[in-house]
């Protein structure tokens, strides 16, 4: 939000989360908890980057949600260009990428439905852990859930 570019190949050596999100998304704010409680023991090793990619959010409720939540700064990606790259559709839909700038893990951040509306997988913490130990994640790729990413202004 800055104005300054942020790019992956600068953060080799480190496991980065992609998480497109939504300063207005009930999914959003539930999930950032969760992600915000695993980040603290993380932020050695793992880089979070929180992307705004709705069109219909202002800047100022992204800056107030993001301080609200603790978040780290939120990249804008207005024009929903890296949301189209890897194919990102709702919020929060996360995507973690290895020390070595591969995908590893695509999707949901837990397994939350709307039969079973509390989590009891994280699949996120799992692949973050995996990579901490030198493994590949069990699960590279979930459906992700939320709300939609908007890509066009409304009205």
């Amino acid at each position: 939000m800055d104005g300054e570019p942020v790019r992956l190949r600068d953060l080799l050596g480190r496991i980065v989360i992609l998480n497109f999100w939504s300063c207005e998304c009930p999914h959003s704010e539930r999930t950032d908890r969760q992600l915000m409680s695993m980040f603290v023991q993380w932020k050695d090793d793992v880089v979070l980057l929180p992307i705004a990619a709705n069109r219909i959010e202002s800047e100022e409720a992204l800056v107030r949600a993001a301080w609200e939540r603790h978040l780290p700064p939120v990249l804008m990606d207005r024009d929903h260009a890296v949301a189209d790259l890897y194919h990102a559709v709702t919020t929060p839909h996360v995507f973690v990428v290895d020390r070595k700038g591969i995908l590893r893990y695509a999707g949901a951040m837990d397994d939350v439905s709307f039969r079973q509306p509390r989590p009891t997988r994280f699949y996120l913490d799992e692949a973050v852990e995996a990579l901490l130990d030198g493994r590949l994640p069990e699960v590279a790729e979930t459906p992700a859930y939320g709300c939609t990413i908007v890509r066009e202004a409304v009205e």
